[in-house]
């Protein structure tokens, strides 16, 4: 979940722990006014097979061994079949490997997008249990913030980036989740060289599905009542954003979001496959003081400027958590209009 540019590093800000699509042309009498978040809420995710996170040898007795390595299993590798049958967790994937009774099995892989099938022969350890050499991951759960509703198509969108796996930084795939009500208990405050998060927990109050996880934002819909609605807003086109004032809708303390001020520094990119359009910079005292500027748990954080949602927050800077990127929201808007 790291990248460089010319910033020394920067990081996801969604608490855990491309595929690109082509975009058509977003025309301005398309766009629908939109609520707002800045609600904090809780993810619960799971992937649509088990990933390969990491592949480690083991003694078998006689020498070190990593069957997934021989068999042609790479990192990043999502596991969908094992001798035709479907594979939705780690658990499942265990049964088959121990089924196996030291046979070959016939592993089929999502690789980038392309199915493939490779022969395996499990191995066991020292203690009789057949193995395949490979970490991996079917599930996460996270906190992330809102940014806004469409009760005309009844979508919301949040986070501005998509839930990578912590290890591998891959995009996971979506089988299903779900979202929830998060309560924030306090702030591991962010300091330069680390980011700090919103500390906090689930509540049992649902709030929808999630249908979509893309490098732009996850998306899905709503079907609880106790989203709070305010007032709606346009989504700005991405010539409309300028350098310059705006402010950022986000929840630290309380249950109510709340306006903090901000400032767009630079325009990066007008590239609509990117969740790094633009900089900001935190210039609120109040959020500088309680958070230490970006904190994880922010990402999807709406940005106003000019009575128009402009973006989100998607990026804390490392090296001066006072400021980030951030994604256009019509790049948001756009994806999900491509994804239905």
């Amino acid at each position: 979940m790291r990248k460089f540019k010319e910033i020394i590093s920067v990081a996801l800000i969604f608490t855990l722990l491309f595929t690109v699509s082509t975009f058509s042309p977003y025309a301005a009498d398309d766009k629908n006014e939109v609520y707002i978040g800045g609600e904090a809420f809780g993810v619960k995710f799971y992937a649509n097979g088990a990933m390969i996170i990491k592949l480690e040898s083991y003694y078998d007795g006689e020498k070190y061994v990593c069957p997934a390595k021989e068999g042609g299993l790479k990192v990043n590798d999502i596991i969908k079949k094992v001798n035709n049958t479907k594979i939705s967790t780690n658990e499942e994937l265990k049964s088959e490997i121990e089924k196996s009774n030291g046979n070959e099995i016939t592993v089929e892989i999502d690789r980038n997008g392309k199915i493939e099938n490779k022969t395996v022969l499990p191995i066991k350890n020292t203690v009789g249990v057949y193995l395949l050499g490979a970490w991996v991951r079917d599930s996460c759960a996270g906190i992330g913030t809102m940014t806004y509703y469409d009760d005309s198509n009844n979508y919301f969108a949040a986070l501005g980036h998509g839930i990578c796996d912590c290890d591998t930084a891959a995009l996971l795939p979506l089988k299903s989740g779900e979202t929830v009500q998060a309560q924030i208990s306090g702030i591991d405050k962010s300091v330069c060289g680390k980011a700090g998060s919103f500390c906090g927990y689930f509540t049992d109050v649902r709030l929808g599905n999630l249908s979509v996880n893309s490098p732009l934002g996850i998306f899905g819909d709503l079907t609880s009542e106790n989203y709070k609605r305010n007032k709606k807003y346009l989504i700005a086109n991405d010539d409309e954003v300028k350098t310059g004032k705006a402010v950022m809708v986000t929840t630290p303390v309380g249950d109510t979001p709340q306006e903090y001020e901000i400032e767009i520094k630079r325009i990066c990119n007008r590239d609509m496959t990117s969740n790094e359009n633009f900089v900001i910079k935190i210039t609120d005292s109040r959020l500088l003081e309680n958070c230490g500027g970006i904190v994880q748990g922010m990402s999807g954080s709406p940005i106003v400027q000019n009575g128009k949602i402009v973006g989100a927050v998607t990026h804390v800077f490392l090296n001066n958590p006072r400021e980030g990127y951030g994604v256009f929201a019509q790049y948001m808007a756009e994806c999900y209009n491509n994804q239905h």
